[in-house]
């Protein structure tokens, strides 16, 4: 199974909320996710991010593959230099 850092979307129309998830890559964007990982508001002045660090820590270090805007927004929390760090064994 490969497992996938994504976003599911919420919220209205025109009023966008998201949820980062780990999920089968096979699954639908809005369906079964097997982890809550984080959530992402962008209608914020500044987007608001809140995100669980040592389990997203984990499903990158387990071969989780982030969706490219996941990734963005891990790279500006941290999360990726921290990982990078952890595989390189400093």
């Amino acid at each position: 199974m490969a497992v996938k850092l994504r976003m599911i979307r919420l919220g209205a129309k025109k009023a966008p909320f998201y949820r980062i998830v780990a999920a089968d890559s096979r699954a639908p964007r809005d369906g079964r996710f097997i982890e809550l990982l984080g959530t992402y508001d962008p209608n914020k002045n500044p987007a608001q991010v809140t995100l669980k660090e040592e389990n997203i820590l984990k499903w990158l270090n387990t071969g989780a593959q982030p969706s490219d805007t996941v990734r963005n927004l891990l790279s500006k929390e941290g999360i990726m230099k921290k990982f990078a760090e952890s595989k390189s064994g400093k």
